[in-house]
């Protein structure tokens, strides 16, 4: 059966996406429209270049993570370097090893850029910081004069991924000049709203997987010190633009995965937990198939 399917940001925790992807194969689903933030756009491209889950598990086991925490050589001592590197960079590592291993997997599917996909099939979210604003790739590129259908795919992908602080922000140069792109959770980690419109009837289920508990579900965040001010600005601010778009309506069509023991950027995990995390992501979309009324 034809869907169309929409992957949350959440970092290292994506590897429960792939869990979830597992038993939806198995039910014999698949997706005609995917969407995608952060690490859920890595997830959606693999999907639209015809990886299947197992190829993805078996990718996440060959592949060592930390290699894609690539810092820039400088001849300071550390970790004075790394600080005053992410002062001028941005970003504490580069994400160029990052993007090179997404170019490497995309074109052993034969994908490079979006003409080497379906038409509208795939998008990405991403934050353009130096315009304030949010952009769907690929179609927003038009607004930067940039052709789309020409557009590398792992490049858009790397684009959605600029976890800010984390990975230095991609440069996105063109004709009206250089702007700064991060992480397309900034502005909307669960774009649902992309498929799900009042204004449109759908022409398919449309079904939703989070690396978060159910708002419902969730306690009020507590605030005693600047960390946790912090932390709970940044929270809103990921999440608040989403959350009005998701009503009780559309709750239904949504697979709550919470990955809450996890960091979001621990990339040095063990084996035993990618495959704790991969089993959550199973059991989670057994438990919500039981009930889904699509």
């Amino acid at each position: 059966m034809e869907i169309d399917g929409v992957f949350s940001g959440g970092g290292i925790k994506g590897l429960a996406l792939i869990g979830a992807l597992d038993i939806l194969e198995q039910r014999g689903f698949t997706f005609k429209r995917i969407a995608g933030t952060s690490v859920g756009s890595v997830i959606a491209g693999f999907v639209a270049a015809g990886y299947t889950s197992k190829e993805m598990e078996e990718l996440l086991y060959e592949t060592e993570l930390a290699q894609f925490l690539d810092t820039r050589r400088s001849f300071l001592p550390m970790p004075f370097a790394k600080w005053l590197l992410l002062y001028w960079r941005l970003g504490l590592y580069k994400g160029v090893k990052f993007e090179e291993w997404l170019e490497k997997k995309l074109a052993e599917k034969g994908v490079y850029t979006f003409k080497d996909l379906p038409k509208d099939s795939l998008y990405f979210i991403a934050s353009d910081i130096s315009n304030n604003r949010l952009v769907v790739l690929p179609d927003d590129l038009e607004v930067y004069g940039i052709p789309k259908e020409t557009f590398p795919v792992a490049r858009a992908i790397r684009m959605s991924c600029s976890i800010p602080y984390f990975f230095e922000p991609v440069r996105l140069r063109s004709l009206a000049g250089t702007s700064v792109i991060v992480d397309g959770g900034v502005l909307s980690n669960f774009p649902m709203w992309l498929f799900v419109k009042p204004e449109e009837k759908k022409t398919r289920p449309v079904l939703g997987i989070t690396l978060s508990k159910n708002k419902l579900e969730q306690p009020k965040i507590k605030i005693k010190n600047a960390i946790q001010l912090f932390d709970a600005l940044f929270t809103t601010m990921k999440d608040a633009h989403d959350a009005r778009y998701i009503s009780r309506k559309h709750e239904k069509d949504i697979i709550f995965i919470p990955c809450e023991k996890i960091l979001p950027i621990d990339f040095e995990i063990s084996n035993d937990i990618k495959a704790k995390m991969i089993e959550t992501g199973r059991n989670k979309t057994v438990e919500f198939l039981k009930k889904w009324n699509y």
